[in-house]
């Protein structure tokens, strides 16, 4: 044992400060870092460089190289490994509007994860889910509400993905001139949004067009304004083609069109789809040979182990493999793997950062930012928190589960709703609390001593209901979904719903609804039998306390939806059809029960006053200037403080014809005091102006534009629901 160890422990000191470890010339600072690389590539024999080539490195003693795994998941926290500060679910952060924040979470989440390798590395844990490769963000479209993975994405909208996509990927990455202190991965490349039943076998057809407008710009814009280290392929086909094995996606567009220059991963397994699922190759061997000829440089998965065969074959160059690994092991360089310690400042990220109080407040702040206040009859919220009677009920009031959504990590110190709601009200209140129901299947025992007990005892009832993470989200993880995770229906379980009508039923005292879920509901029964629903998303490891500072008034919702809630999937089209006809609030014609933007605040808001910069050289000299300005007036016109985010969507000429209906094309997020006015700037650049027309290219049409300032998407609904009324200005090119 005493050897053992000793030897783990000269394993971690070569992994800290490979150069005091080994002379050999890839460790050499001195020289140009492609150099280093192709001198290591050059020292490996084929077996070797083909080890490199698959998620799980295994070690290779002789040249230095310690195990590996580049399997990492951060997508609202450092994830399956242990302690670490849990955010709340991404689409969530999404819901705050706020990338200023974003970017401050994924600092902390990539300061936690520097932190936490370094202390593995010095106790010889390099496991999987250990190491600095996170595969996040997922910037995939969200574009029908039926995908249980759509908690993972920012959303419907295009531009939204894009703001916090990039946000994310810079905080995780860091800006330092020469290490990465992670390295990011936009995933999954590309038109990838369900079913996930589906995921190994289905082809996305998808026109030009929406490939362009809608499924293309946020990984465009991660790659050339985030500098992206990491993009992971889809499992899917993509108009016939696997998407690990697209020269169109990776070659055409990825790297020749954007300029990509890093290195791309399969999603886990997604190689072996190719001759599975797909039936494009007949075996393990072609399967390889595809993706590395295509353009995949690493293999999450066991596919790339038949390369050897496959050159032996003749269907692969062993050049081929010293390109793709050149790249896999430029990101290891980035990272610092093959410098003296001392070298990389990242190096010196202490362990105490960790779910630190410091990183809980970011994590708070993210929390109560997120909560939408979809519906609040009469004002019954606030809540005073000298309430006599409060009564907590349904089947999430005290559960951390659904603090968490899916791809999360371990923090010790969750507070669920319930822990909330108690630790905020006066010491003088009452409180009773029954779960009342399960989860996700009618009572067993069918005594019902909570509906009757609630509306006698509380003069406020409380009911925490919804989903969870084992009813939607990933195929292997939704352990209560009858459908690998997806919700073909958007209504929650009947129970739920019998339960709140009896709730409701003969009783006038109020009923507020918490809701927990990723995914949009059908709340058209619950907002007549609700006096208030706040929509908290899977809100994170402060979750409780942020829903109820919302409740009792501490702070004032601000949350907007990112998605289109629809009334029910009875509005959508079918699942798996992947044309934009229809979907999402830029081509539903449909109206929604809660449009995107959407969300009530303690505090009323009017907008006036807008006004467009450079309009007069856009319609007489028809050229664009680098950015159209606009300013708008906010006023605050309640009694109390409270953030306003504030939309700015375009309506184009043949718009609900050709093009979107309106597009949201900036945002940003204001506070402001009880009668405070602040005049607000928008630059719009150019760029944002053009249309995509059907084959796929921008095109400036001409016509009249309309420019909509608002805190809601356009649309009769939303002012019907309560958002203020929006300011419009035109101007034709």
């Amino acid at each position: 044992m005493i050897i053992r160890n000793a030897a783990m422990s000269l394993l971690a000191l070569c992994v800290a400060t490979p150069a005091l470890a080994n002379d050999q010339p890839w460790f050499d600072t001195q020289l140009p870092t492609q150099k280093r690389i192709d001198l290591l590539i050059d020292a490996m024999t084929l077996k070797e460089k083909t080890s490199q080539l698959v998620n799980g490195n295994v070690a290779i003693e002789r040249l230095g190289l310690p195990e590996y795994d580049f399997w990492n998941e951060a997508l609202h926290g450092v994830a399956r490994n242990g302690r670490a500060t849990v955010f709340p679910q991404a689409i969530g952060m999404a819901a705050t509007f706020d990338q200023h924040l974003l970017l401050k979470a994924a600092s902390v989440i990539s300061d936690e994860a520097r932190a936490k390798f370094n202390v593995s590395s010095e106790i010889g844990n390099r496991s999987k889910y250990s190491g600095l490769t996170f595969w996040t963000p997922n910037i995939n479209i969200f574009r029908d509400p039926r995908w249980g993975r759509g908690q993972e994405t920012y959303g419907e909208d295009p531009y939204l993905t894009a703001q916090m996509g990039k946000a994310m990927v810079n905080g995780l990455q860091g800006d330092h001139p020469k290490y990465l202190k992670t390295a990011a991965a936009a995933k999954h490349f590309a038109v990838h949004s369900g079913p996930e039943a589906l995921r190994h076998e289905f082809d996305a057809i998808a026109s030009p067009k929406d490939m362009y407008e809608t499924y293309f710009p946020a990984f465009e814009a991660l790659v050339t304004e985030a500098n992206v280290e990491t993009v992971m392929a889809a499992y899917n086909r993509v108009n016939g083609h696997p998407a690990g094995g697209s020269d169109f996606l990776l070659n055409t567009v990825l790297r020749d069109k954007w300029g990509f220059s890093g290195h791309v991963v399969s999603d886990c397994w997604g190689l072996a789809d190719f001759h599975q699922y797909h039936k494009v190759t007949a075996n393990a061997v072609e399967s390889a040979a595809l993706a590395i000829n295509t353009g995949t440089d690493l293999n999450c998965g066991a596919v790339y182990n038949a390369l050897p065969d496959a050159v032996e074959a003749g269907l692969v160059d062993e050049k081929t493999i010293d390109k793709r690994l050149s790249k896999v092991l430029a990101t290891k360089f980035k990272l610092g793997f093959f410098d003296p310690k001392d070298d990389n400042p990242y190096n010196n990220i202490s362990a105490d950062v960790v779910n630190s109080e410091a990183h809980a407040q970011v994590a708070y702040e993210m929390a109560v930012k997120s909560i939408v206040l979809l519906q609040n009859k009469n004002n019954i919220l606030p809540l005073d928190r000298n309430i006599r009677n409060l009564y907590v009920t349904g089947p999430f009031a005290s559960s951390s589960e659904v603090l968490l959504g899916n791809y999360y990590g371990l923090s010790g110190k969750t507070t669920n709703i319930l822990d909330g709601i108690t630790a905020n009200v006066s010491v003088g209140t009452t409180i009773n609390y029954k779960q009342g129901i399960l989860p996700y299947q009618a009572n067993v025992n069918p005594i019902d001593w909570t509906t009757g007990e609630a509306k006698q005892m509380g003069d406020v009832i409380i009911a925490v209901m919804g989903l969870s993470g084992a009813y939607e989200g990933e195929e292997g993880e939704a352990i209560a979904s009858p459908h690998k995770g997806d919700r073909l229906s958007l209504d929650l379980p009947e129970h739920q719903i019998a339960f709140l009508r009896k709730l409701r039923k003969d009783n006038d005292k109020p009923v507020i609804v918490v809701l927990t879920a990723g995914t949009p509901v059908n709340l058209t029964e619950i907002a007549e039998l609700a006096d208030a629903i706040v929509f908290a998303w899977y809100p994170g490891q402060e979750g409780g306390k942020a829903v109820a500072d919302i409740l009792f008034g501490e702070r004032s919702p601000s949350g907007r939806l990112p998605i289109t809630f629809p009334k029910s999937e009875a509005q959508l089209p079918p699942y798996d059809d992947y044309s934009m006809q229809g979907r999402t609030y830029r081509y539903m014609t449909q109206e929604p029960m809660y449009p995107f933007g959407f969300g009530l605040s303690y505090a009323q808001v009017k907008f006036d006053n807008i006004t467009l910069g450079n309009t007069q050289a856009l319609a007489s000299k028809n050229e664009l200037q680098e950015n159209m300005t606009v300013t708008v007036n906010v006023t605050n016109t309640g009694e109390r403080e409270f953030e306003e985010v504030v939309q700015l969507y375009l309506k184009t000429p043949d718009a609900g014809v050709s093009q979107p209906l309106h597009s949201l094309k900036g945002f940003t997020r204001i506070k402001l005091a009880a009668g405070q006015t602040e005049q607000v700037l928008f630059n719009i650049p150019k760029k944002h102006l053009y249309s995509i027309n059907e084959q796929g290219k921008p095109v400036l049409l001409k016509g009249q534009y309309s420019v909509i300032v608002g805190n809601a998407s356009p649309g009769n609904r939303s002012e019907t629901l309560g958002a203020a009324k929006p300011q419009i200005a035109k101007f034709v090119i």
